[in-house]
Formats: structure tokens, C-alpha cells, sequence
């Protein structure tokens, strides 16, 4: 039987680019949770935002299979490294996906506009002084600033313009983030919401948040 999920031993790695760990599986495990769902919802253009390894990107487009054979892949990152790691992570599994070295989605807004079906997003999301984020290299993998949210709510605008009707988001998110507020933050742009899945860990507690547009948002607020 296929893997449905990247198998570690195949993913590349690099000295700085952020390897798969705790929140990277998490994501994992809650997309393959859902991917049912994601079947039915037979996404067009699937995309990560902060690719890594290419652990995730990988894994999403494994789970969805031969059922996926007319979507479309993109993942960006801001580190370069980790374009070209993804890049090796990908080819071992035998999955392809257009690759962008930039910063969330510079320079891809008008041609997506409103065309990703499916965005995953393992953002930096560690509480960090400021100037820590956005730095080159793996820094820029986890420095979320003032209470990890800096990046986070960076990348919300962008995924509100990309995403298409039906598009659904899910985001890594840790408890000093705040999620609920992410939610409440998103109903007011029209955008239901739940927790997929909660893991704690030693050092940590994620939040695998799915958003998706919803005009009945007051019925799903996580």
C-alpha cells in the first residue's frame, strides 16, 4: 500500500531549513484526519505558505493521490534553502509542485487571486522579540515575534485574497497565539472555523486551526 504521508527517511534536509518535528506531524495528522473531506472537496490549486523540508506539501499531495492528477501545487518560502530542499523532498516521493522563493506570497497575489482551493500553513509562530523575525536562515522558520503573532497576522490578509470560494485554511497555531482571537478575527471577515486538532506537547500546545468561508459563521467559531 502507498504512504499516504511523506516518509521522513526521504525528506531532504539542510542546516537551515527547519526539520519536521511536533508541529509539522500535527499538521500532517489533522490533514489526514480530513482527508475524506478533502477528497469530496477536490481542490484545483493546493498551497503551502512556508514549505520547509517540504515534509507537509509532500504529505498533502500523497494523501489526496491519483484523485489529485489535474491540481495544482505551489509552495513558497522565504529562505531559499528550504525551496531547494523541498524541491529534493518533493522529487523523492515522486510529487512535483512550482516552487517560490518569496516572502508569503509576494509577487503570486494577482495570478491567485482567489484560486486556492487549499492553503496549509506552518507559520512562525514562536513568541520572540521583533527583530527576530524575518531573519535569513531557519530564524525565520519559528520567530513569530510579540506573542508569535507578527507572521500569523501577515499571512491572514494574504490567504483571505487567495483563497477561492470554497477555499479551506489550516494553520499551526500555539496557545500563546491566542487562536480563539484568530478565529473571532476571521468571522469578521466572513469566515467560519474549528479546531482540527489539539496536541501538547513538552514545550508546547498546538492548535491545528481549519477556516473556510462561511456565510452562517456564528454557527462554527472555534
Amino acid at each position: 500500500m502507498l504512504s499516504r504521508t511523506a516518509q521522513i527517511r526521504l525528506v531532504s534536509s539542510h542546516p537551515e531549513v527547519y526539520d519536521p518535528c511536533d508541529d509539522s506531524f500535527a499538521l500532517v495528522d489533522a490533514l489526514l484526519a480530513d482527508r475524506a473531506n478533502l477528497l469530496e472537496h477536490h481542490p484545483s490549486i493546493c498551497m503551502e505558505v512556508g514549505c520547509g523540508s517540504g515534509y507537509v506539501i509532500a504529505s498533502l499531495a500523497l494523501m489526496l493521490g491519483k484523485e489529485s492528477s489535474d491540481c495544482y501545487f505551489i509552495a513558497t518560502d522565504i529562505n531559499p534553502h528550504a525551496v531547494g530542499v523541498t524541491r529534493k523532498t518533493m522529487e523523492a516521493h515522486g510529487c512535483h509542485a512550482d516552487l517560490v522563493t518569496t516572502d508569503i506570497a509576494s509577487g503570486l497575489e494577482k495570478r491567485l487571486a482567489g484560486l486556492v482551493d487549499v492553503m496549509v500553513v506552518n507559520p512562525p509562530y514562536v513568541p520572540t522579540p521583533e527583530y527576530e523575525v524575518g531573519q535569513f536562515g531557519i530564524a525565520s522558520a519559528w520567530a513569530g515575534g510579540e506573542n508569535g503573532r507578527s507572521v500569523i497576522d501577515k499571512i491572514l490578509p494574504v490567504a483571505d485574497k487567495l483563497l477561492s470560494d470554497k477555499g479551506w485554511l489550516y494553520l499551526v497555531t500555539l496557545t500563546a497565539n491566542n487562536p480563539s482571537e484568530i478565529c473571532l478575527q476571521m468571522m469578521k471577515k466572513g469566515y467560519a472555523s474549528r479546531i482540527v486538532l489539539q496536541r501538547s506537547t513538552d514545550e508546547e500546545s498546538l492548535h491545528i486551526i481549519k477556516l473556510w468561508r462561511n456565510l452562517d459563521t456564528q454557527l462554527e467559531v472555534c
